[in-house]
């Protein structure tokens, strides 16, 4: 069974599920979900919220390889995505690349703006976005102990620091296309609203906020029942 984390932000809680729902809705494949929520993680992770951490997920998605054990493959996504596609197609990319570490899309551009979801920094480096979605091959990963995760920059973390180059593969920029940084692209498999999304009002109108909003209603619907 794949094992997919959500990162997971009490200021986004909506964003979490409806993302869950996506997933579950469109994929042909058994999986289990679980939020990577920070009080959950106890004495795994005491290391204090810095100033450019967004989310509370910031850095604890480093512990995922810890968390499954070192064992199999794990997905981690950030929470405000939008899965329009079956994520056995995602999953099937694992076969392909057994001999890498870490699966990312591997971006290269710089942010637009100098302010994100509500009025934060946008932080500027290089691999930006690389972590937002990540497959690890967890016992390719041993270097993320916790302590490592626990002390290590969050610089060195998303610009990971922690493993050789060579040792990183590359997902099709469709698995985490960058909403309002990349233009429309009806193929997007998940759609990343990166600098905020439709669930806050200053991207109400964004790419793919239909899409979002529909999907939400679903959910809701399907609670109501």
């Amino acid at each position: 069974m794949l094992q997919v984390y959500i990162g997971y932000d009490p200021r986004e809680s909506v964003a979490f599920y409806t993302l869950a729902h996506s997933i579950f809705a469109r994929s042909s494949i058994p999986l289990a979900i679980a939020p990577l929520m920070r009080r959950h993680l106890g004495h795994l992770y005491t290391r204090s919220r810095g100033p450019t951490e967004s989310t509370e997920f910031s850095l604890t998605r480093f512990l995922v390889p810890a968390l499954s054990g070192y064992h199999g493959w794990s997905i981690f996504m950030d929470c405000d995505m939008l899965c329009r596609a079956d994520i056995a197609e995602l999953a099937a990319l694992i076969d392909r690349n057994a001999d890498k570490a870490v699966l990312v899309c591997q971006h290269d551009y710089v942010p637009k703006s100098e302010r994100k979801f509500l009025n934060q920094v946008q932080t500027k480096y290089s691999r930006k976005n690389w972590s937002s979605l990540m497959l690890f091959n967890n016992e390719r990963c041993k270097a993320l102990t916790t302590q490592y995760v626990n002390s290590a920059t969050g610089l060195d973390l998303h610009r990971f620091a922690w493993i050789e180059d060579a040792l990183i593969g590359s997902l099709p920029l469709e698995w985490n296309w960058l909403v309002e940084e990349y233009q429309y692209n009806p193929n997007a498999k998940i759609a990343h609203f990166t600098l905020g999304g439709p669930y806050f009002d200053e991207y109400r109108n964004c790419d793919y906020a239909e899409e979002w909003r529909a999907e939400f209603e679903s959910m809701r619907s399907r609670e109501e029942r």
